[in-house]
């Protein structure tokens, strides 16, 4: 049986698909608040994605992811205020924040990494919250909690042009990160996540992987953070606090942990309900509480989808091709016992 071309495959044509409707929604719906909403979409799945990297396929549970977020975010806005608005000086900031967040990662992690699960979740957190006692108290820099506006590039002016660019990068990062974790790298985090022990066993240096995990995943968030902060214009503390971590959590856990895809659809499930869910606040006083029925969107979405989107749509359909197949296979039999008689 000849395989089928890994570009022609049936799911890479439905991604393609999916990404061609995206690149014309904004042209369908013909609106700014709409751009402006996909556009988070957009930056929220990169970083759900990034935590992924940690929780779904490194087994690595984090509190401080913020902090990478806030560092990209921080980065860029600093950068365009002091040195001007231009494109050049975009890229360099992304870079500069990638680089930073990669040594902050090797440094945090060669510290932490060494940990059970919870002693270093908790350990993130603090660290996470040094860095953001930092934002708070070097006004000359960060201007603290108050935060600063900046002028983006021209380019990204209009809404549109920004939004193209934001779908290009999450396409690209979802490319990359698919071939990491396709990877025999990415394969010995599926079984540091498994069992570490047993890896260890086999002669794998598990530090060193998990070093390189909390890397690749916090440059992605500060990506995301660099681009956050010109969907804004705007940066303040916020970008460093739990409430960031935590969305990415939830992004990650609704849509299906180790699946990649799964964040992407965790973070349209929770940014168009956070959206729609405040849009109602303003016409029934019932919903001036909507955190409240986001809450119980969210329990929701873990009782009836355990695994996850994903994950939970993806058992049920090999259940289903599973009786299929024993169903076929019975049906075989009998026919062959009728023809012996």
């Amino acid at each position: 049986m000849i395989k089928q071309p890994l570009l022609l495959s049936k799911v890479n044509v439905v991604y393609a698909i999916v990404v061609g409707v995206m690149a014309v929604l904004p042209f369908v719906l013909d609106s700014r608040t709409m751009t402006i909403l996909l556009t988070q979409f957009c930056i929220f799945a990169i970083l759900a994605m990034s935590y992924d990297i940690l929780l779904g396929y490194t087994g690595i549970i984090s509190f401080g992811h913020a902090m990478f977020f806030g560092i990209g975010a921080y980065t860029t806005a600093i950068m365009l205020s002091d040195y001007g608005p231009s494109i050049g000086i975009f890229a360099v900031s992304i870079v500069v924040g990638i680089v930073l967040s990669a040594i902050i990662s090797v440094i945090s992690g060669a510290l932490t990494l060494r940990l059970k699960s919870h002693f270093y979740a908790m350990f993130t957190l603090a660290i996470s919250g040094l860095f953001l006692v930092l934002a708070e108290k070097w006004r000359t820099v960060t201007k603290g909690n108050d935060g600063f506006t900046f002028r983006a590039p021209e380019l990204f002016r209009e809404r549109l042009y920004f939004y193209f660019l934001v779908l290009i990068c999450l396409v690209v990062v979802f490319i990359l990160l698919k071939r990491i974790v396709a990877s025999p790298f990415g394969k010995v985090l599926v079984a540091i996540r498994e069992n570490e022990q047993r890896t260890r066993s086999l002669g794998y240096k598990t530090l060193g992987y998990k070093i390189i995990a909390s890397v690749i995943a916090g440059a992605v968030a500060s990506l995301a953070g660099s681009l956050y902060a010109i969907s804004l214009r705007f940066v303040n503390t916020s970008v460093m606090t739990m409430d960031i971590t935590l969305d990415a959590l939830m992004m990650t856990i609704i849509g299906g942990v180790g699946t990649l895809i799964g964040p992407i659809i965790g973070a349209g499930v929770i940014e168009f309900a956070q959206h729609y869910l405040s849009g109602l606040a303003r016409e029934y006083p019932i919903f001036e509480r909507w955190i409240i029925f986001f809450g119980i969107l969210y329990i929701l979405a873990v009782i009836f989808f355990p695994r996850g989107i994903v994950g939970t749509v993806s058992l049920r359909y090999h259940e289903w091709k599973l009786k299929k197949g024993q169903k076929t296979k019975a049906s075989v039999k009998l026919r062959e016992k009728e023809i012996q008689r």
